[in-house]
């Protein structure tokens, strides 16, 4: 996306063409004798057996300024344990595979659980809330990145355009959030974004007036990337979503903790494409139609925290206004779609328009029938309080793990 367009919001951090990507890996090597930086992998053991994951590693084992990598590793038995660690030995960083489901993590887990600190439920978020857990016990590291593990278009410039300006001493940025445009297989992609996201907070603005954070959100230009990346001195007070609005709520965070002008968005990619969830319009705690309903909810939930007052009305109104906007892009993007020479369904698309509209008047009662609902998994801050021994424990337990099972 080679443009300078700023909007004063949160600063946007182009790809101009203009520099050579090993001038800036030098720089980062640079940076990173004395500002160590890590990257955290958060994956399912079914991803190891797909496509993506082969090329990430063989693409992150050519970068020379990694402090760590640490894989938080879920849904996998001890034999699948085993050949996880042999998977990844083709790295060739300091590296650690977290067994999540390992009999000293569970352990770990019945602990927090008696504290009334467990997370909720398993998924993404706790696997990342778990991975940073270990990055904050080590304490040696002073930005960490995170990237999602089905990336089928990887390359390892994504990583350093994404790491450079939290890297960068002289940059005020505490937290990088990744773009780029999803295309694929001559198709636009990131439905998720392009038919829920985007015209949400067209409709919230509308519906609910100017709010800061609706035109923080709207300064994103793909806020649900699960690329972003972190100086690791916020990470103890960041609250982690346990539902599947890990994205929205990170970016939540940032705004609650940290003034605009430490919050910048960068171009990592010219094509990205990934694993595609299914909509699921029959299943409504499965694929996006799950998604949907999360990231509502959680959009919601940060409203309300700031003052906004909503009823059924409100919803109601917000369904109807939404329906409309979502339609309205819907046209430009078929026409931007056309005149790239990719591809739109447009049936598939308003049907998906149809489903998430039911699912913001669905994440609206489920908001006015709980309003204090607090999906969030307690901060490090909060567990070293409750329990200062914690996360040496599970640093400990991590390692135990990976000198056990060989």
């Amino acid at each position: 996306m080679a443009d300078f367009h700023q909007n004063g919001n949160i600063t946007t951090l182009h790809n101009l063409r203009t520099r050579s990507m090993e001038e800036m890996e030098h720089e980062l090597a640079v940076f990173a004798q004395s500002r160590k930086i890590s990257l955290i992998l958060p994956c399912l053991f079914s991803e190891l057996e797909r496509e993506a994951m082969p090329n990430i590693l063989s693409e992150l084992s050519k970068v020379g300024y990694l402090h760590r990598i640490i894989i938080g590793l879920d849904a996998a038995d001890d034999a699948q344990y085993r050949h996880a660690k042999t998977f990844f030995k083709g790295l060739n960083q300091n590296h650690i595979v977290i067994w999540n489901d390992s009999p000293r993590m569970l352990a770990l887990g019945a602990r927090l659980e008696a504290m009334g600190l467990a997370p909720s439920e398993k998924g993404k978020g706790k696997n990342v809330w778990a991975s940073l857990g270990y990055l904050i016990g080590c304490a040696d590291s002073s930005v960490m990145a995170i990237h999602d593990c089905d990336i089928l278009t990887y390359k390892k410039d994504m990583l350093a355009r994404l790491v450079y300006p939290v890297a960068n001493p002289t940059f005020p940025y505490q937290v990088a959030k990744g773009y780029y445009p999803r295309i694929g297989n001559d198709k636009l992609n990131g439905r998720v974004t392009r038919l829920l996201v985007s015209p949400l907070l067209i409709a919230l603005k509308r519906v609910v007036g100017d709010r800061d954070y609706i035109d923080y959100l709207r300064s994103f230009r793909y806020p649900l990337s699960g690329e972003f990346a972190m100086r690791t001195s916020i990470l103890p007070d960041l609250r982690i979503p346990s539902d599947w609005g890990l994205e929205i709520g990170v970016l939540s965070e940032a705004w609650r903790n940290l003034a605009p002008k430490a919050v910048c968005q960068v171009d990592i990619s010219d094509a990205y494409d990934h694993k595609h969830q299914e909509l699921s319009p029959d299943e409504a705690h499965a694929g996006l139609n799950r998604m949907s309903t999360d990231i509502c909810k959680a959009i919601f939930r940060k409203l309300a925290a700031d003052g906004t007052v909503f009823t059924a009305n409100v919803f109601r109104t917000l369904k109807a206004t939404y329906y409309r906007c979502a339609l309205d892009l819907l046209e430009s993007y078929y026409n931007d779609a056309k005149m790239n020479g990719l591809t739109i369904d447009r049936h598939t698309e308003e049907r998906s328009i149809e489903l998430f509209a039911e699912n913001i008047m669905r994440a609206g009662q489920v908001f006015l029938e709980n309003p204090h609902e607090t999906p969030f998994i307690p901060t490090w801050n909060r567990v070293h309080s409750a329990d200062p021994s914690f996360l040496t424990d599970m640093t400990a337990a991590a390692k135990a793990d990976e000198a056990e099972y060989q």
